[in-house]
């Protein structure tokens, strides 16, 4: 039976795994990256008072400081810090701005941490609970590489279902703005998966999906995340060019980039 919540203990984890992507068409084209993220419970990070509190949750991941890894919070959201409330806040206004104001249990945030100070997102999903610990709903938020952000709102999800939202926000420059996006997310206590369809009117196009064996992120694991990606960052944004070129040398389709959409928020 599926867990109704992240099933794990409210500390920062790290997922170990691979990131995954498969075209369907007009030329198959298909990679596979070893990579790790970060998952965070950002309520218990938000509630930890003082120092030694702090340290416990955050398992020695740096936040909102300088570190061989950490987490901001300008760096998701509408960018705002710590100090008026940071990414959590703004979750929570969106939330609540979307109807949705009983997301008031503990929020799962799994992205990329910086390391080294450095960071590029592609993509994070926030997995916000109810006050009695179920999934209420995940935001799925997306950065091109132009330096925009959109959020896809999925509301009463649940682990393992097939979730959709339609696409309106650019990406790749060889995928059109149209059709939708299929989401499946799986969460036991060792791993995470999260997986992400994309269709257009001829069916499915791109499979994609991002994986990792999660483990607290204790000093051991740390220190095996800088040995292993101590280039994450540079290495994200040198395969999203690489792969780019070789989609061109494939003859796909190019398309321009469109004006982003006027809302920030798609349901």
């Amino acid at each position: 039976m599926s867990p109704s919540r992240v099933p794990l203990p409210p500390v920062a984890h790290l997922g170990f795994g691979q990131v995954r992507h498969t075209r369907l068409r007009p030329s198959a084209h298909a990679f596979a990256y070893d990579t790790f993220y970060a998952l965070l419970p950002m309520r218990q990070l938000a509630a930890a008072q003082d120092a030694r509190a702090h340290a416990q949750v955050s398992a020695g991941l740096a936040i909102n400081r300088r570190g061989w890894l950490s987490f901001h919070d300008q760096d998701h959201g509408d960018g705002r810090g710590p100090e008026a409330g940071g990414a959590l806040a703004w979750l929570d206004e969106l939330l609540r701005r979307e109807g949705i104001p009983d997301a008031t249990g503990e929020v799962w945030l799994h992205t990329y941490p910086r390391v080294l100070g450095y960071v590029f997102k592609p993509v994070s999903f926030w997995y916000a609970h109810d006050g009695q610990g179920q999934l209420r709903a995940i935001v799925v938020e997306v950065n091109n590489t132009f330096g925009e952000r959109h959020c896809y709102l999925l509301e009463t999800p649940a682990w393992g279902q097939s979730l959709q939202a339609r696409k309106v926000f650019h990406v790749s420059p060889f995928c059109a703005v149209e059709g939708h996006y299929t989401f499946r997310f799986f969460y036991t206590a060792q791993q995470g998966i999260a997986r992400i369809e994309h269709h257009d009117a001829q069916g499915p196009l791109l499979l994609t999906s991002v994986s990792g064996e999660l483990t607290p992120a204790t000093s051991a694991m740390r220190r095996r995340a800088l040995l292993n990606y101590p280039l994450l960052t540079l290495g994200v944004i040198a395969r999203i060019h690489w792969q780019a070129l070789l989609l061109w040398r494939k003859r796909v389709p190019f398309f321009r980039k469109p004006e982003p959409p006027n809302t920030f928020v798609t349901r």
